[in-house]
């Protein structure tokens, strides 16, 4: 099973975006899986704000827990991840035109209104799985 399958896969048993795309990184990068999702959790729907979009952030920390430095000279390390990071949101864009999940979703899941208006309109079946598997493919490519 490809990463992008096995994220949206993950996505559509119910777990947030954000966790989706980590947990199928983590555990081959040295995270195990049930900590990734733990980790990620918080991240979902757009950092619970509708803001950044939780599959972006979910590739962010995958990104982040290879490339990441862990010493705080070590400035290739933050300049790669850095640069890493910005062709992913350049991809993602390219193919979604933003990183905002409310602007994705055309309401914003923060509030139970809108919540609502995104089970009722089956955005969470019929958007997301394409924003957790396209943050999934973007990344398996950057790794």
């Amino acid at each position: 099973m490809s990463k992008s399958d096995a994220a949206e896969r993950y996505f559509s048993d119910g777990f947030a975006c954000s966790q989706a795309v980590f947990m199928v990184f983590s555990d081959e990068l040295g995270l195990p899986e049930n900590t990734a999702a733990k980790v990620a959790e918080a991240f979902g729907g757009g950092l619970a704000l509708g803001e950044m979009c939780g599959a972006v952030t979910g590739a962010m920390m995958a990104l982040g827990l290879k490339y990441g430095r862990v010493e705080p000279t070590d400035d290739e390390a933050k300049q790669e991840t850095r640069r890493l990071t910005r062709e992913l949101f350049a991809a993602f864009q390219a193919q979604h035109g933003t990183l905002v999940c409310r602007e994705l979703l055309g309401v914003d899941v923060s509030t139970p209104e809108g919540l609502q208006q995104a089970h009722e309109a089956g955005l969470f079946k019929s958007r997301c799985p394409l924003f957790v598997r396209s943050a999934a493919e973007i990344t398996e490519s950057l790794l």
